[in-house]
């Protein structure tokens, strides 16, 4: 039925949930895209139903879903906007059963080359920001600032990655909280890198509790 713009998914995971996703695109317009999700756990019969709508253009996404509850159905919805570099975003999830926002979060950025900036607030109370500049074709840099409204408890980080040649680099970083972090990557071949890295606890180096990793990353 692709032809008509409409498609049929059904899965069956592993936790033993059924899950049926019928999906209507750019049909009724173009860039809507309709679909319903539905669930069904057969070892309990608890159901689940969702349904999505989406709108998405050159300079604009906007979404809604209704989550149906016995409760009573949750209402989701986001959007953002876009237009020469800035990017504005909204995400919001209302609960009809207690009629009161369970989400209320925004979010602007900024990106012209090779600097980005972006905020956030979150229900109000939550405030975030961060920085990133590439500074060359070596190295690149990063701030990062939060914090709650009615605490001290303000919250930053610096980070910063050197690219040592086409396939090393290396990256370190710093909280607030004294938290070290250091990271070496190293191409093997194409599609496959190692990585090692380290967390030191700066203000407590002698108690130990330090943490060393490694990482292998495949490209298919």
């Amino acid at each position: 039925m692709k032809e008509l713009g409409l498609s049929l998914n059904q899965k069956w995971n592993t936790d033993n949930v059924l899950t049926t996703e019928v999906t209507l695109e750019d049909q009724l317009a173009k860039g809507l895209k309709l679909a319903l999700d539905t669930s069904f756990v057969p070892n309990t019969g608890k159901k689940g139903a969702k349904l999505k709508t989406g709108y998405k253009r050159d300079y604009m996404n906007v979404g809604c879903d209704l989550d149906f509850d016995l409760a009573g159905p949750t209402i989701h919805a986001a959007a953002v906007l876009g237009y020469e570099g800035w990017l504005a975003g909204y995400q919001m999830a209302f609960d009809t059963a207690k009629s009161k926002l369970a989400q209320n979060n925004f979010a602007l950025g900024y990106k012209a080359g090779d600097f980005q900036l972006h905020t956030n607030v979150n229900d109000g109370t939550e405030f975030g920001g961060s920085i990133y500049q590439k500074v060359n074709s070596q190295l690149e840099t990063a701030v990062n600032l939060a914090w709650t409204a009615g605490s001290n408890n303000t919250r930053f980080g610096i980070a910063a990655k050197y690219q040592l040649d086409k396939d090393s680099s290396i990256s370190a970083k710093v909280n607030n909280a004294s938290l070290v972090g250091v990271g070496y990557t190293q191409s093997l071949r194409p599609g496959v890198k190692l990585t090692l890295s380290a967390l030191i606890d700066a203000k407590n180096f002698n108690a130990g509790g330090h943490k060393v990793g490694m990482g292998f990353e495949l490209e298919v």
